[in-house]
């Protein structure tokens, strides 16, 4: 079990661990249009999980330096504004009426229940396609950190399909990342975030 004690400290608090795995992952596609595809979307989903962003005429561009300032500005994309590489004002969030949906599985959290709507809700593209899938290796990844004994690739289609109700859907040949992949980088970054305690407190 991991608790929010370990974990490393958030660096804008106002959109969740979620969004950060989200931007975590957007690291790891392949190629600069994957990635800047991912971004795009995931900027959507930080507005959907901070919503007084809008009340900001700049709010889109607000969210892209806030989305690279928690990617410590590695998320090499195109972006439609120029990086500032400078810590940003966080936006202090006024009190949000709690939804009275429950999220249906926890361990994919509320952003990534977001994200499966906002490209539900997109026409049908080559873009959406591309999307969907990276959406189902991330629900893979995450049900892998939820239980690491195993992962059905056909339970996370069967997820995907109800989380989207109906709307996102697998081709029969779509092939997922490999779990041993998953569980290396997994424990990579915990070795990362061990080294890093072990520094501190050296320091101290």
């Amino acid at each position: 079990m991991e608790y929010n004690t370990q974990r490393d400290i958030l660096k804008i608090p106002d959109y969740g661990r979620n969004v950060v795995k989200l931007i975590e992952q957007c690291k790891t596609l392949p190629t600069r249009e994957e990635r800047t595809q991912m971004a795009n979307t995931i900027v959507d989903v930080m507005a959907r999980v901070n919503p007084q962003a809008k009340e900001r005429t700049d709010f889109r561009h607000t969210l892209w330096d806030h989305m690279m300032f928690i990617a410590n500005y590695e998320l090499d994309v195109d972006s439609p504004y120029p990086i500032k590489r400078e810590e940003p004002i966080q936006m202090h969030p006024k009190r949000i009426t709690r939804r009275d949906s429950a999220i249906r599985y926890r361990h994919y959290g509320r952003a990534l229940e977001d994200m499966i709507t906002a490209v539900a809700d997109m026409p049908e593209s080559d873009e959406r396609t591309q999307l969907t899938q990276q959406i189902a290796n991330t629900m893979k990844r995450q049900y892998l950190q939820w239980n690491r004994d195993s992962v059905d690739d056909d339970l996370i289609r069967e997820q995907l399909a109800e989380l989207s109700d109906g709307r996102l859907t697998l081709p029969e040949d779509f092939m997922f990342h490999d779990s041993q992949e998953f569980l290396a980088a997994m424990a990579a970054t915990q070795a990362k975030s061990e080294q890093k305690k072990k520094k501190k407190k050296k320091k101290k």
